[in-house]
């Protein structure tokens, strides 16, 4: 079963590494064409607008996506059945929306005038954007759980390709302005939904008839079980955020007028984070599932191989884009987001070390995961997220660019150091 597991979670990570892999190059094109279309001070307005769709969403949401994927994934492994599990998660789901849009009413002023520029189209697409992606997670980890890699490949990739047109249409002169830009945004999300009606449906439609022993398994398998691991996830996840988008936010909240301007240009700095996100979230994918399975089953040498193995490949690929930024970082930064800003070279190199150390913790963490080590892993998380936003709001550095890039690799080396020691007691 070992060998058989293996090569189902080698054929996943493959194929949503070619899907994702090419999405994350067409993001990055997305925010290319915007750079080169819009004025600075329009293009931090997107970047920020991206920032809150995704901190929101991935904080909300993709505890709904993990909480399937493993649960699924553990099911399938000890040949159970039944729906109870998605109805849980869909009802967890639908109340973290409503919480969503209760908090953006309450918040609209601060968050249409001093987060996007006092727009109303831009703070209407963010709340369109943010309910579209409920379903979208719901989605993913239903196809993760089944190992439903291609179609989960393809709702990414039509995500990511339905958003980059836009940017495109403004690029060739079709419509002009930020806002044509961020329509975007809110449409990807709708646009992918295409495969889910049929993805779901096939597989409802094949569930097998319940057994006895399945319904004692359903009644264990309450609200309160399933919220306990989403609101464990939902702060890592909200952790996961402050990484990766607190320093943008918090650049523009002490720069005054020229903050959205800066606010950019540390967004594309930490590109070199997000954009391997993009490829890495095909092995996020895959592995949880992969490591439930192989975890209910009792097999422990594949579960520290496959740990071990995706370790190594990261440690590899850090290796090589700092030594792509050592070279040419600069040049390289410039020609593809323009603008007047002078990349450091020490910079760039930072947040590369920083990407491996952090890619290699969020695969800790879902090895932590699938050991159901959810809390655990949620305290590191936290405590190192919290520290990283304080080292940022109370240091005094002239350079707030650089100030943000050495946060972001000590506080990955910490998380990672962290998580090594849970994973190791595990």
């Amino acid at each position: 079963m070992s060998a058989s597991a293996s090569r189902s979670y080698g054929r996943g990570a493959a194929i949503l590494s070619a899907g994702i892999g090419v999405t994350g190059v067409v993001t990055f094109g997305y925010f290319a064409l915007a750079s080169h279309s819009l004025t600075a001070g329009e293009y931090g307005h997107i970047t920020l607008l991206w920032s809150a769709v995704f901190i929101t969403v991935s904080v909300l949401y993709r505890p709904v996506e993990q909480l399937l994927s493993r649960t699924i994934a553990d099911r399938d492994a000890r040949g159970l059945s039944g729906l109870e599990h998605l109805r849980v998660a869909a009802t967890i789901q639908l109340a973290l929306a409503a919480v969503f849009v209760v908090g953006a009413l309450a918040l609209r002023g601060p968050i249409e005038d001093e987060l996007l520029g006092g727009s109303s189209s831009l703070y209407t697409i963010l709340i369109v954007a943010v309910l579209a992606y409920a379903a979208s997670y719901f989605a993913r980890g239903f196809l993760a759980g089944h190992h439903r890699f291609g179609l989960y490949g393809g709702l990414v990739l039509m995500e990511a390709s339905s958003r980059f047109l836009f940017a495109l249409a403004v690029t060739v002169g079709i419509a002009t302005g930020e806002t044509a830009v961020a329509l975007g945004i809110a449409a990807a999300p709708i646009v992918s939904l295409a495969v889910v009606p049929w993805a779901l449906g096939r597989r409802l439609r094949a569930q097998p008839a319940v057994t006895e022993a399945d319904k004692d398994d359903e009644g264990a398998f309450t609200l309160a079980r399933g919220s306990g691991f989403a609101i464990a996830v939902l702060l890592i996840m909200l952790s996961e955020q402050t990484f990766l988008n607190a320093g943008p936010l918090l650049v523009k909240a002490g720069e005054g007028a020229r903050g959205a301007a800066l606010a950019g240009f540390t967004f594309n700095v930490l590109l070199i984070a997000r954009a391997p996100l993009q490829l890495f979230q095909a092995i996020q994918t895959s592995i949880l599932p992969h490591l439930t399975r192989l975890r209910a089953s009792g097999e422990t040498d594949p579960f520290r191989r496959s740990v071990n193995v995706t370790l190594t490949a990261i440690a590899g690929f850090a290796g090589c884009v700092a030594l792509v930024m050592l070279a040419v970082g600069p040049w390289l930064m410039g020609l593809v987001f323009g603008g007047d800003f002078d990349y450091a070279r020490g910079g760039l190199v930072l947040v590369s070390i920083g990407m491996g150390l952090y890619l290699s913790a969020a695969t800790l963490n879902q090895a932590l995961l699938a050991h159901g080590r959810a809390q655990q892993s949620c305290v590191a998380w936290v405590g190192c997220a919290a520290t990283f936003a304080l080292f940022l709001l109370l240091a005094d550095f002239d350079d707030r660019v650089l100030q943000v890039e050495i946060a972001y690799v000590a506080a990955a080396a910490a998380l990672c150091g962290l998580l090594y020691g849970l994973y190791r007691r595990a």
